[in-house]
């Protein structure tokens, strides 16, 4: 009995372990979303996080005890929540309207990459302490070799009203393109006007002697009519594809075929589907792509879930599975580009923070979804993707769209 108890003891704890966890990501992700918009911009950010994970990674290898290797989990959770959605916004914010999307999705190529690498390095080292130490030098590495080469976003340094930063920065792309800015050309945010002086600069906006800087906050996103919209869409339509995309990885375990072979196939149908998304995002647009790529996963779950129960169709059912993943794999990725382009830059990485956390709470949802068994998965998950599509119809088309800086230049925009 005291064995019983024991196990349940330890389940439990793991079970609680992963929910927390969940949820620490969860607010690491609104946490560094609001400072990169902020004082700590998105490279300040991203180095923040990136010497978090690598600190709690080294100190989690030598944990004496359990309840101090949780501790570092929830810590580790915390600064990873920040990771993805700074590196991304840096990545994408400085690259014109023609060719943001084939760089958005191109981040993509590399996270698989090293889903991929990390399981041949678990392979390779079974300790777990070493394997801690080994999965931690990245992010060291990151640090030390590559961001001292890479650039502040310069639409955060014009928000911050630091526009000679932010010239100096697009002068170094200019030349790095082969290209150069003519003189006299400078950065104004939306809605104002260049106030030529004397010496040909531009005129700063001023109160009270200093300079103005154009914040913002989520609860700007909140009060204007226009991006309060946008952000309920975003939430629901990422919670509503996360619980899709995670939920089908984990309902392997009800297909009653070789749940290695599901693994695998589940595995391979993402990578084809970036490349596919990155050629058709800037023919077709984010919206008919979203709709479309979220209608697919969600007419083939339905499919899986009418054969569930059916023996001879296991293989049918693993292939909806598999089509399942490959559509939303393809929404899960596009939904970071096109929401990023649905807020200015003085909320992006905390608008962008919230669909994160909404995408961390469909991962919560989703294992409830799966131990419903028999049918019923596959139908939660079908009816996620029709109505996530759906939603993403109420969503305005943000292809070859200026990715505006200010609140008041998005409505400004929108209104012309």
């Amino acid at each position: 009995m005291s064995g019983l108890v024991e196990s349940f003891v330890v389940r439990f704890s793991l079970f609680i372990l992963v929910k927390l966890s969940a949820n620490v990501v969860l607010s690491g992700s609104g946490v560094f979303g609001h400072l990169s918009d902020s004082f700590l911009g998105r490279k300040g950010s991203l180095t923040v996080v990136c010497i978090l994970n690598a600190l709690f990674g080294f100190l989690t290898s030598i944990s004496p005890a359990y309840w101090f290797y949780v501790a570092l989990r929830f810590l580790t959770g915390f600064s990873t929540g920040g990771v993805g959605l700074c590196a991304f916004v840096l990545a994408t914010e400085p690259v014109g309207p023609s060719k943001r999307g084939v760089a958005g999705m191109s981040t993509f190529y590399f996270f698989s990459a090293g889903i991929a690498l990390l399981a041949a390095i678990a392979y390779l080292f079974d300790s777990w302490r070493f394997l801690y130490v080994v999965t931690s030098l990245p992010s060291l590495l990151f640090v030390l070799m590559i961001l001292p080469f890479v650039s502040e976003s310069p639409r955060w340094y014009l928000v911050r009203r630091k526009t000679p930063e932010a010239m100096d920065v697009m002068h170094s792309i200019a030349k790095k393109n082969g290209e150069h800015i003519p003189p006299g050309v400078m950065l104004v945010l939306d809605g104002e006007h260049e106030e030529h002086k004397e010496d040909n600069q531009v005129a700063e906006i001023k109160s009270n002697g200093k300079v103005a800087v154009a914040a913002a906050s989520i609860i700007d996103v909140i009060r204007s009519p226009t991006t309060r919209v946008r952000l309920v869409l975003t939430v629901a339509i990422n919670f509503l594809g996360s619980v899709v995309y995670y939920g089908l990885n984990l309902n392997v375990v009800n297909l009653e075929t070789n749940i290695y072979l599901s693994v695998l196939l589940n595995a391979v149908a993402e990578m084809p589907a970036y490349l596919l998304t990155a050629m058709l995002l800037d023919r077709f647009g984010r919206r008919p792509l979203a709709i479309g790529t979220m209608w697919l996963s969600g007419v083939f779950c339905i499919m899986g879930s009418i054969v569930t129960g059916v023996p001879a169709m296991k293989e049918v059912r693993m292939a909806c599975g598999v089509i399942g993943i490959f559509g939303m794999a393809a929404t899960y990725n596009l939904l970071f580009i096109y929401t990023a382009e649905l807020f200015p830059t003085v909320v992006r990485n905390a608008a962008l923070g919230c669909a994160t956390q909404a995408a961390q709470m469909g991962a919560i949802a989703a294992p409830l979804v799966v131990v419903l068994g028999g049918p019923l998965p596959f139908a939660v998950f079908g009816l996620c993707g029709m109505v996530g599509g759906f939603l993403a119809f109420l969503l305005p088309e943000t292809m070859n769209r200026p990715l505006y800086d200010t609140m008041a230049g998005l409505e400004e925009g929108e209104r012309h």
